[in-house]
């Protein structure tokens, strides 16, 4: 690996780039392809994506060189943003073809399905869930097991649960929270 260049010799060359000077693009090249490369591999973990990466960076240089301006930010730093923004754009551009190929997937296997309908093994777990919610509720004291049930399965609001119980609306929140705590933390367990 090339020892680390000074700005001023990056800005040179960078300057030269703009004029279109091939050598310098060489160069520059040499100087500082091992780090930005380091740095397309940390965020694409391709070396096969990191290497087209940095080809399409030194493009840019290429064609961004008289764009380019030290008093915003130094060299180093330009080169890495123009790295880093080419890896990104890989990054989404991979995520993107590999949604299309499931859609296609999802597309050509959904004619192949018989139905939505809940398979055995749906229907075992649902059973087993229904089992575990109803040890849990029977767990919590007999006012609160009675407010969760209501609040949920009767869809009341906090107040007409007040009014209905004849209870405060705070005890009937704190009961709620609570319970639904405790349901929590019991369900966890049979998960």
């Amino acid at each position: 690996m090339p020892p680390p260049s000074s700005d001023a010799e990056l800005v040179t060359l960078i300057d030269r780039i703009a004029q279109r000077d091939e050598t310098a693009l060489r160069a520059l090249y040499d100087l500082t392809s091992p780090r930005l490369f380091g740095l397309a591999m940390r965020v694409l973990r391709r070396r096969d994506a990191a290497e087209d990466v940095l080809q399409e960076s030194f493009l840019t240089v290429w064609r961004a060189a008289g764009d380019y301006r030290l008093s915003l930010s130094p060299p180093l730093a330009w080169l890495g943003v123009i790295v880093r923004s080419r890896a990104l754009d890989a990054l989404r551009k991979h995520a993107s073809a590999r949604a299309d190929r499931t859609q296609e997937l999802d597309d050509s296997l959904g004619h192949t399905l018989a139905s939505d309908a809940p398979d055995p093994m749906d229907a075992a777990d649902a059973s087993e869930q229904a089992t575990a919610l109803h040890t849990c509720l029977q767990r919590l004291e007999a006012r609160q097991r009675e407010v969760v049930s209501l609040a949920y399965l009767r869809d009341l609001s906090h107040s007409e649960l007040a009014q209905q119980l004849a209870l405060p609306l705070g005890t009937v929140k704190t009961w709620i929270r609570r319970g639904l705590e405790q349901l929590r933390g019991c369900m966890a367990r049979y998960v």
